[in-house]
């Protein structure tokens, strides 16, 4: 492939997300600066793709339920991932995995006592995968195919929200990553506080508006508050249907 087709492809995916902002940010004055995605140096990142967040069983599915389906959460991810793997860009999951050991913890947040009280992400043992299968910790079974398929990328997982307690950044950066496309569960805990971990380690960060989801509460909508921290935040923000296109302008 010569120089000037990927600077062409390159041209193509930046024109392609130029300009965009979540509906109202546009009259808050703020610059777009945007994700200039090319094929050497850019990967997906998806933040727990698992049970407990995206199936109806799972232990979350009572809180983030509704914002997934509004989203089309599942079904975009899908389009994420099948889009990076048709133009061959690395894919890079971050889980969330809480061991019998975890809950020996003395203090947390109050989503953290949480999930340790409704069993979330549980795990028996963090060197097998027995009761794994179709647990809350399993992937959603949409989405296994693309991560099981031997070139995917699992982290250790982290441990509260954000990447600091795993690997993510380590293995990005040994294959060269400098830019990322974030997406995942849920929008205003695991991914935000991975967009801004990335941000504050030097990576430029797309995050997909709607490939995300999160808690609705009375008074708390998780998933506006985290977008409007991402136009703030992040390099880049768009829509699924935008960023497969940028995606796929890398063939």
């Amino acid at each position: 492939m010569t120089k000037l087709s990927e600077t062409r492809k390159s041209l193509i995916a930046t024109a392609l997300l130029s300009g965009l902002m979540i509906a109202g940010t546009a009259q808050a004055g703020l610059p777009d600066p945007g994700v200039d995605f090319t094929a050497d140096d850019t990967a997906l990142v998806v933040t727990d793709p698992q049970n407990d967040f995206l199936h109806e069983d799972g232990v979350a599915w009572g809180v983030v339920g509704e914002s997934v389906e509004e989203n089309n959460t599942i079904e975009n991810l899908e389009s994420l991932f099948s889009t990076a793997k048709d133009v061959d860009l690395p894919v890079f999951v971050s889980p969330h995995y809480y061991y019998p050991h975890d809950h020996e913890w003395h203090f947390g947040g109050a989503l953290e006592h949480l999930m340790h009280e409704i069993g979330m992400f549980d795990r028996d043992h963090p060197l097998d995968t027995d009761n794994f299968d179709g647990s809350g910790a399993d992937w959603h079974a949409s989405l296994e195919p693309y991560i099981e398929d031997g070139k995917t990328v699992v982290t250790s997982p982290h441990k509260v929200y954000g990447p600091e307690s795993n690997d993510l950044v380590l293995q990005l950066r040994k294959r060269g990553i400098n830019k990322v496309i974030l997406a995942g569960m849920s929008a205003n805990l695991c991914t935000e506080s991975h967009m801004r971990a990335l941000v504050e380690a030097g990576f430029e960060v797309h995050v997909v508006s709607d490939a995300t989801a999160a808690a609705t509460l009375p008074d708390m909508d998780g998933h506006e508050a985290a977008m409007t921290n991402a136009r703030m935040i992040a390099n880049g923000l768009a829509d699924t249907e935008t960023t497969v296109e940028a995606m796929k302008a890398l063939r």
